[in-house]
């Protein structure tokens, strides 16, 4: 079985993993990047909006074209990085510090490393109803996929399930590439994504239903419609059901950090319901009980795409720093006050809720406390 050998390991390559692998490989470390996908870039391939924050955050610049940007900075020490597309981590084992790994489901081979950074990015949830089995019922980001990278619509017209920030920007992709949205559905008494994007879908004609759900898809072999009823404030259906005549159901209810190799690596692990589920425990340096194990990115709390590449700068300038490279004075600090800078507005109260539960000074006192 081949085995290979790095100084770094960053497990995903999206936005928080290219970042860390960027920082770590500038600065001369041995990196090597392990991408599931068929390419790197995550999630920012496929995200064709204009990002908001920071001016060091390319703001104003489509997430497409940040992920270019992250591969240009790779460029500049490829001799550095190591990449490995297609290819899922399978394990990690700690009676030999070993990770498996598996490219094209037909290559199996073992990974040492000094440092890992795990930045594996979220997995979106689905909700139960009747026939949520039948084709034409998709994940947002399957339809994001499908439609900003395959350039392929995905139906004539679709029900969208969620008004957060990730059901708003799909709508309107939708309608961009002329599908009709019907409606979109909101459990939730109020909107949960950035008022500019639902002002943007109300000013095209799509109702917003608040406290709305959806209660079973229509069809036999392929969706027909849906049917949606009102909750009310217990979240339990009341009133009549409505029809919704569409060939798409599209389910954007949130995402929940992957977290699987932390817990494999005995990483202090804990449910945060403002990070969006189970994540590590860390310091300052993104550094996790397991001295060997750094995280960031949506791995480590369900945030912004430009908050995880900041994540991932800290990862990987944190794991440098525990290898003995030199790194730059102040450029952990900067990076936190790039941090807190994004979390300042409305929505960083949530996160800055969350972090307070995760975040730890001192590992050594943790464990002796």
């Amino acid at each position: 079985m081949k085995r290979l050998e790095t100084e770094i390991l960053v497990i995903g390559g999206g936005a928080a993993g290219l970042s860390a692998a960027a920082e770590a490989a500038a600065a001369g470390a041995k990196v090597m990047i392990l991408e599931s996908d068929l390419h790197l870039g995550g999630q920012l391939v496929k995200q064709t909006h204009k990002f908001f924050g920071s001016k060091d955050e390319y703001a104003g610049t489509r997430g497409f074209k940040i992920a270019d940007i992250l591969l240009k900075e790779m460029e500049s020490c490829k001799e550095n990085i190591e990449i490995h597309t297609n290819t899922t981590v399978t394990g990690y084992y700690s009676e030999d510090d070993t990770f498996t790994a598996m490219r094209d489901e037909d290559e199996f081979f073992t990974i040492k490393a000094d440092r890992a950074i795990v930045a594996t990015g979220a997995q979106e949830r689905l909700i139960p109803f009747v026939n949520n089995d039948l084709p034409g019922v998709y994940g947002a980001g399957a339809v994001q996929t499908i439609m900003n990278v395959y350039g392929v619509v995905p139906g004539k017209r679709v029900l969208m399930v969620g008004a957060g920030n990730i059901g708003l920007i799909v709508s309107y992709q939708l309608m961009q590439a002329g599908v009709e949205v019907a409606a979109i559905v909101e459990a939730a008494p109020k909107v949960g994504g950035y008022w500019v994007h639902a002002a943007k879908v109300r000013r095209m004609g799509v109702p917003i239903l608040l406290r709305h759900s959806i209660k079973r898809a229509l069809g036999d072999e392929i969706i027909t419609g849906a049917m949606i009823t009102e909750l009310n404030e217990r979240f339990e259906p009341v009133g009549e059901e409505k029809k919704i005549d569409c060939d798409v159901i599209c389910i954007a209810v949130g995402l929940t950090p992957t977290t699987e190799i932390l817990s494999q690596a005995g990483c202090e692990m804990m449910y945060v319901p403002e990070l969006c589920g189970n994540v590590a425990r860390r310091d300052s340096s993104m550094q996790t009980s397991n001295p060997k194990f750094f995280t960031a990115g949506d791995a480590s709390g369900i945030e912004e795409a430009s908050a995880a590449m900041v994540e991932g700068r800290v990862a990987g300038l944190s794991a440098l720093k525990s290898l003995g490279y030199p790194t730059e004075h102040g450029r952990l600090e900067e990076y936190w006050g790039r941090l807190q800078a994004l979390r300042s507005g409305e929505a960083g109260k949530r996160i800055c809720q969350g972090l307070t539960c995760v975040l730890t000074e001192d590992w050594e006192a943790v464990h002796n406390g």
